[in-house]
């Protein structure tokens, strides 16, 4: 079943353009790792939060690719820009509703 993932990140605002930057490449990765469908961004200027909507084949897609981010460091890429928790929640789409 296909799932649509959102991760909420809140950015330091003073680094909101190098978040972008250095997303903007990472993102190039996650478009192309298999069983993604769609990635979006929404950026939030005033509260600097940074919106990632993904289109997943399915959780197990999004599973893999989460684990190898993880595996490569996506966490130590990122903690200068991240000024609190990210948020993440799967959410299961339902094309029978």
């Amino acid at each position: 079943m296909s799932v649509m993932v959102m991760l909420e990140v809140p950015v330091l605002k003073a680094k909101m353009e190098g978040f972008l930057d250095v997303v903007r490449e990472l993102l190039k990765e996650t478009r192309a790792y298999d069983g993604c469908q769609k990635v979006e961004t929404f950026v939030e200027e005033e509260s600097g939060r940074v919106i990632l909507m993904e289109l997943w084949e399915t959780a197990g897609h999004h599973q893999a690719c989460h684990n190898w981010r993880m595996e490569n460091g996506l966490v130590d890429t990122l903690s200068e820009f991240v000024a609190g928790e990210v948020q993440p929640r799967i959410f299961a789409i339902r094309q029978d509703v």
